[in-house]
């Protein structure tokens, strides 16, 4: 199945290193090869740094009765395309960065807290990991998503 090869962030989201404010809705984030700056899992596993999921996640969970607000998935940038198709080594632009799929996303017991029947539902839709490869800008709202290799 191929999937739209354009679109556009939709949110952004960043997880609060010091942790006074937790998560947080940004415009922006600041990216380099080791991930997001400021956000608490910086520099830990570049293979994992940045998580990106799909509205198609959410509208996936109300379809099923499950109600979530954006960012409870933990993505760190949500976007208007499935990008759910994309193997390891795949490449997605976003504004003026290229990201380098790294894998699909692991269930983990964090969905389970939000709704038990998520991590079934979502075992194949919750999001992909992606590490910078090209480019140490800011990503923002609205900045255009386009899969390279569609």
């Amino acid at each position: 199945m191929r999937t739209k090869s354009e679109g556009k962030v939709l949110e952004l989201f960043i997880t609060d290193a010091d942790k006074s404010k937790g998560r947080e809705s940004v415009t922006g984030i600041k990216v380099d090869p080791n991930g997001i700056l400021n956000d608490k899992f910086y520099s830990k596993d570049p293979m994992r740094s940045i998580l990106i999921t799909s509205k198609e996640s959410y509208e996936l969970s109300i379809k099923n009765g499950i109600k979530l607000q954006t960012g409870s998935l933990g993505e760190n940038i949500l976007i208007d395309i499935n990008p759910y198709t994309l193997q390891h080594g795949d490449k997605i632009k976003i504004g003026d960065t290229i990201l380098e799929i790294t894998q699909h996303c692991t269930l983990c017991k964090g969905l389970s807290t939000v709704n038990s029947k998520l991590p079934k539902l979502l075992k194949n839709d919750r999001g992909i990991f992606a590490r910078v490869i090209e480019g140490s800008s800011e990503i923002v709202l609205d900045d255009k998503v386009e899969i390279l290799n569609y």
